[in-house]
């Protein structure tokens, strides 16, 4: 935050601030200082939510808000852990539907909760989710 004040880079300044900003809402919603794995999650959510807008906006035709909101979403995932390759999400799902024994799409719920344990901050849920399911249907 004070790099980008000395910088005088308001907008990754303001972009900081909702970080914080949300991070300091969650502990006094749930009255406990949060984790390094609250924080991620604190921030995966912002990055969901930014996406949503950049795709709502592109649909009105507004470029100025797109161009706010992608910067904002360049910013909140400099604040992720590194991101796993594809080869290593593979990986984690062939190992997780090992463990779990799971043989259908009806065993899709033992194999999500383990892998969101496992890969929280470092791979998009929903990929993951998207790839577990055409694992375990095809």
């Amino acid at each position: 935050m004070k790099a980008a004040m000395r910088a005088r880079e308001s907008a990754r300044l303001s972009a900081i601030r909702l970080i914080l900003a949300a991070i300091k809402q969650r502990e006094v919603d749930e009255r406990k200082e949060l984790g390094d794995a609250d924080v991620v999650s604190v921030v995966e959510k912002m990055i969901k939510q930014r996406r949503e807008s950049i795709a709502q906006f592109e649909s009105a035709a507004r470029t100025d808000l797109v161009q706010a909101e992608k910067f904002e979403l360049e910013v909140l995932s400099g604040y992720l852990p590194k991101q796993m390759t594809d080869s290593e999400v593979q990986e984690a799902i062939t190992a997780a539907l090992a463990e779990s024994g799971a043989s259908g799409i009806k065993d899709m719920g033992k194999v999500m909760a383990l892998l969101k344990s496992r890969l929280a901050g470092r791979a998009d849920m929903g990929k993951v989710s998207g790839l577990v399911k055409q694992r375990l249907s095809g």
